[in-house]
């Protein structure tokens, strides 16, 4: 459903950028899954990928190798950042998304620090203005605003969530067809 997203909105998507970014969410330690699911399947279809995220919010290192060798299949790139704002440079698809420091701690208290040290990793107007003109916001839903995203950004113009969450629904119902023959 993400993928199609992106194809609606730009066509093909070879050569085109995502970045998938680490979002400031206290509300609880969220799973990892949507974050590698993107790194994975992005590239296979010629998409260069950034994963950007905080040091210590690393995704499961086989996964990352994974995402490498994909990307060297699909004629694209993988890049892993730790800036914030460098990730928005000269992107088509921000793609935000909170997830736990897994891969760093097993303890909650301490994954809930590493959360709070970076409360400033919230996708803003700002964050926006630096990315191509016609780049698009995407969020897996629900979102918390004025958290991981700004009121502005997720329904202003170049807000997609809405036609991810619709294209969600048609994969689901595909899903289930295929499964109830």
């Amino acid at each position: 459903a993400d993928l199609m997203t992106m194809i609606e909105r730009f066509g093909d998507p070879r050569g085109r950028t995502a970045t998938v970014s680490w979002a400031h969410d206290p509300s609880y330690l969220k799973p990892v899954s949507v974050a590698q699911s993107l790194v994975l399947l992005l590239p296979r279809f010629g998409m260069n990928v950034r994963l950007v995220h905080p040091p210590e919010f690393a995704l499961m290192p086989d996964i990352v190798e994974q995402a490498r060798e994909n990307a060297r299949i699909g004629h694209a790139s993988f890049e892993l950042m730790d800036d914030f704002d460098a990730g928005f440079v000269g992107t088509d698809v921000v793609y935000a998304k909170s997830w736990g420091a897994m891969v760093t701690t097993t303890y909650e208290a301490e994954d809930t620090r590493l959360i709070n040290k970076y409360s400033s990793w919230m996708t803003d107007a700002r964050h926006m203005k630096s990315a191509h003109e016609d780049a698009i916001f995407m969020h897996p839903l629900p979102a918390d605003r004025n958290v991981e995203v700004t009121d502005e950004v997720i329904d202003g113009p170049q807000s997609a969530v809405y036609d991810q969450a619709e294209n969600r629904l048609h994969g689901q119902k595909a899903v289930m067809a295929l499964t109830m023959n």
